[in-house]
């Protein structure tokens, strides 16, 4: 998570990652979407989505009871486990490699479950779930920063398992050493962070899973008891777009868009190669931020009204992705 500009104001306001937003924008510039004609959206038929918050909220309560989980810790690897236990029977691939960082080597693991759908693509949902390593000698155990959306990827793979989607196939990622290793005042944050979806999109590049992908929808700080979902606007342009008619149609409206920043995310690295990206973030987490990367990041913050919000209108996107053919180009 990094800094958020408002742009209605003109002024940006910082979180703990001091990062340079001229350097995120003249890094993201070439991946920024152009805007598109209006966007045709298919009929709003068939049932709302169902998904379960308060389970998702026993979800985050279970990542969070292992306490602070910065990678290379014991605690990092009984979440690794806990997160593949809930898929099991589900088919799940491993990108696991060695992350050379300013603090040394350290082992990084991405876990991807994979959903068939009847469709030629594929859209991808993912959620980081390490905490911040310049904190891992306090209790910061990253409720919202890491586990809301590890949860809520969770309940999505509960709405998943065994249902054959009559649209494209959908592969749920938690991402792994998403924080930086060195505080922000001693290195950019975008020199220093993002190892493990960087990794999965060079790879996926490398191999031409890249050309398949339809969208990446990001989830991070969806938790908020008092949500306010960005429009990001590093984000595509359409495909925030979809985000938003979803929320619409789901009655959630007001709980999006009233403000837009840039945010510095896991999105970046699909973004730089050309695959349309959504970053689902509440940034703002308590008055002026005050929650973000400290140790008051805990449960008692956050709601499973929030969290099923943000579930829902993911799916709701998910189908709306499903059902607009053809999408706008990439």
């Amino acid at each position: 998570m990094c800094i958020w500009l408002i742009a209605t104001l003109c002024t940006f306001l910082a979180c703990d990652h001091d990062k340079n937003t001229a350097q995120a924008n003249d890094q993201n510039q070439a991946a920024k979407t152009e805007s598109h004609a209006p966007l045709s959206f298919p009929a709003d038929t068939g049932p709302p989505p169902t998904f379960d918050g308060d389970r998702a909220m026993q979800y985050v309560k279970d990542i969070v009871a292992f306490g602070p989980r910065p990678i290379g810790s014991p605690n990092h690897k009984k979440v690794e486990d806990y997160i593949i236990s809930h898929i099991k029977g589900d088919v799940v691939d491993h990108d696991v490699f060695t992350a050379d960082t300013p603090e040394g080597k350290f082992p990084v693991h991405n876990i991807i479950a994979k959903f068939p759908g009847t469709k030629d693509g594929i859209i991808v949902v993912a959620s980081h779930y390490d905490t911040n390593y310049p904190l891992r000698n306090t209790s910061f155990i990253g409720a919202n920063d890491g586990a809301s959306s590890s949860a809520l990827l969770l309940e999505i793979a509960n709405q998943l398992h065994g249902k054959p989607r009559d649209g494209y196939p959908v592969w749920l990622v938690w991402d792994d050493a998403e924080e930086a290793i060195k505080p922000d005042t001693e290195m950019p944050f975008l020199d220093d962070s993002l190892y493990g979806i960087r990794h999965l999109a060079e790879k996926w590049q490398a191999d031409g899973t890249s050309k398949k992908i339809k969208a990446f929808l990001l989830a991070d700080m969806i938790g908020d008891a008092d949500l306010d979902i960005e429009r990001e606007t590093n984000s595509t342009a359409w495909l925030e777009s979809v985000v938003f008619e979803a929320a619409t149609r789901l009655g959630f409206q007001s709980h999006f868009f009233a403000r837009e920043g840039a945010v510095s995310d896991d999105h970046l690295p699909f973004l730089k190669i050309g695959v349309p990206s959504a970053d689902i973030i509440d940034i703002d987490y308590g008055y002026n931020n005050v929650f973000h990367h400290t140790t008051q990041d805990t449960v008692d913050k956050l709601s499973p009204k929030s969290i099923e919000i943000s579930g829902k209108v993911i799916l709701e996107t998910m189908r709306i992705l499903d059902k607009m053919d053809p999408l706008p180009p990439k």
